[in-house]
């Protein structure tokens, strides 16, 4: 199947030709059968010689109906623009066709209808002048008469043309569906219609609507028939469960969950009046959507647009901008971003100007990656960009250029650290996730690469340099003093005179050099692992009192030494205050075990 709308001036045959060539009447309202005059969407659809199915969204021409017209021909990727030979070109011919060329629709016909009543050459000669400076470009002409049925066999000829001709459908694409009818049926509950332009249906999916709704397909209709299934392109009308008919109507959509952005802060670029004469308030239209938008120009022809309300948006989209108080097309409008920048700062505005200049509006990762520097990946994707590349943390995407650069600054920035914190054993995760103005600390994580060494959240320039040197002279006095004695702890007087006052003791524990028991009482690192050895040769269960003469130490270091063990499920204290070693294998501690220092106070 494919979807034609008609375009054209009020009262130029454009229901008389599609009731015409279908034999279904799409004007589906009384009033409008009385009037004379479609006021709201109608839709038909017909068989041609090739077998190929065509469906009409037939649009008003009034002038007063131009949103409805715009809503119709929104979503559908050709057009009939229709002119009467007794009347010509008129105002609603201008205005629909200059809707047309600023929504970028390039495939279509020209039909003079009417050709009984008057010679269609000079109408359909005008048409072509106005058709050719367009988007829509030279188009195949064809003259008809609906009431004798002059020319509607090369109508029908010329239709099959224009099918060859239109781009494949997209199946496999997210699924955007624009409601232009929404509405209740006794027994089936709200059914909404639209044009699938691209993505398949199926009963059973599972859909979103403004504001994450989720609802899920209870029945798919199409051409008046049921169906398990429905590919784009084509008329469809869905019955959905988990929204009721006040909750959803024209201009909203139907999405694939997770892969639009709904926005309502966009920057576009213009095809048409200059930016800077707009008024500050127009109308977007683009798909079946009539939103009101404030403007505010930032180049010559790039603006960014505030929205009244939120629409699922993608880098790309065409859309136009509408004076309705002056019916005036004010313009076509590319999606440039969907997630821009705040303009907060002086100078902003025009350094944005001077970006959106370097863009296309063709969704593309590098370029998207250069401008953002870091951005989800998740987040792309509901932009319209396709992700292929690898992220560098968790789902996020980098520059290339920018992840260089901030490898570089996170060097720059731990040496500073030390720099001006010559007792802390590298600078926290935390802290430099601040200075690189990073969203999240796995970004740091994953910049660490050596020199850097990444250990018990702090980065530091190497394993060898986590100590100051004085600092680590002091420790191996200490290492060389108490070798023979490792379960011997300095008194408090011996370590300042060392040169280990409590910063310096921190320091030393954190990096590892040093083991901390309690307030004042150090052994050096592998005591812990020592003691065990020692207290598995004693009878079990042991007392304080044969541990403290096993380890030649005194009471004041035996107790949290025991302690510590105990905690590490090495050893286990029994009710009579005795313990046994309950883990015979040794081993070292981890870096976050229980009783490490928190790191001192500056």
């Amino acid at each position: 199947m494919f979807v034609v709308a008609t375009a054209g001036h009020v009262d130029h045959g454009k229901s008389t030709l599609v009731r015409a060539l279908t034999g279904m009447e799409p004007d589906r309202w009384a009033e409008e059968r009385r009037r004379g005059m479609t006021i709201d969407l109608g839709f038909a659809w017909t068989t041609l010689p090739s077998g190929a199915t065509v469906a009409f969204v037939d649009v008003p021409g009034h002038e007063r109906f131009v949103p409805n017209m715009l809503a119709g021909v929104g979503p559908v990727p050709a057009v009939l623009v229709v002119v009467a030979a007794d009347e010509g070109w008129m105002p609603q011919s201008a205005e629909h066709l200059a809707a047309l060329d600023a929504l970028g629709v390039s495939y279509g016909l020209l039909v003079v209808t009417r050709a009984d009543l008057a010679d269609p050459g000079p109408a359909m000669a005008r048409a072509r002048a106005e058709l050719a400076a367009t988007s829509l470009g030279a188009l195949d002409a064809v003259a008809v008469s609906a009431v004798t049925g002059a020319g509607l066999p090369q109508l029908r000829a010329a239709l099959d043309r224009l099918a060859v001709r239109l781009p494949a459908s997209q199946a496999d694409a997210p699924v955007r569906l624009w409601v232009d009818r929404a509405f209740t049926v006794r027994g089936a509950g709200t059914v909404v219609t639209g044009t699938l332009g691209a993505g398949r249906l199926r009963v059973g999916d599972e859909l979103e609507l403004a504001g994450a709704q989720p609802v899920r397909v209870r029945g798919l209709h199409c051409l008046g028939v049921a169906r398990s299934e429905v590919a784009a392109v084509a008329r469809v009308a869905v019955n959905l469960r988990g929204t009721s008919r006040d909750r959803i109507g024209r201009g909203d959509a139907l999405l694939t969950p997770g892969r639009f952005h709904r926005t309502d802060l966009l920057d576009v670029r213009l095809a048409g009046d200059p930016t800077a004469q707009l008024p500050a308030t127009l109308t977007l239209h683009i798909g079946s959507a009539a939103v009101p938008v404030r403007v505010r120009p930032l180049g010559p022809d790039t603006a960014r647009l505030r929205l009244a309300r939120p629409l699922p948006l993608l880098v790309g989209d065409r859309a136009l901008l509408r004076d309705p108080g002056r019916h005036h097309v004010a313009g076509g409008v590319t999606v440039l971003d969907v997630a821009p920048p705040p303009l907060t700062r002086r100078g902003a505005a025009a350094a944005r100007a001077a970006v959106l200049a370097t863009v296309n509006g063709r969704p593309d990762l590098a370029g998207e990656l250069r401008r953002r520097r870091l951005a989800r990946a998740a987040d792309l994707v509901r932009t319209g960009v396709e992700v292929t590349g690898q992220p560098v943390a968790g789902d996020w995407l980098a520059d290339p250029e920018h992840w260089r650069g901030l490898g570089a600054r996170l060097v720059d920035e731990v040496t500073r650290h030390a720099r001006e914190h010559p007792l802390e054993s590298g600078a926290p995760v935390e802290l430099l996730r601040q200075r690189l103005d990073l969203p999240e600390r796995a970004l740091v994580e994953a910049l660490v690469r050596p020199p850097l060494r990444l250990y018990a959240g702090r980065v530091t320039a190497s394993a060898a340099d986590a100590l100051p040197e004085p600092v680590a002279r002091a420790v191996a006095r200490v290492r060389a003093g108490y070798a023979g004695r490792p379960f011997r702890a300095p008194e408090a007087e011996h370590l300042a005179e060392l040169g280990l006052g409590p910063r310096e003791i921190g320091a030393a524990v954190r990096a590892g050099a040093l083991l901390r028991l309690a307030e004042n009482v150090v052994l050096l690192p592998g005591a812990a692992d020592d003691a065990v050895r020692v207290l598995v040769g004693l009878p079990q269960p042991f007392t304080l009192s044969a541990a403290r003469r096993a380890l030649d130490t005194t009471r004041r270091v035996a107790v949290p030494l025991l302690e510590l063990l105990d905690r590490r499920g090495v050893t286990r204290r029994l009710p009579d205050d005795a313990r046994i070693v309950v883990d015979r294998t040794v081993g070292s501690r981890p870096a976050d075990e229980p009783g490490d220092p928190v790191p001192a106070r500056r």
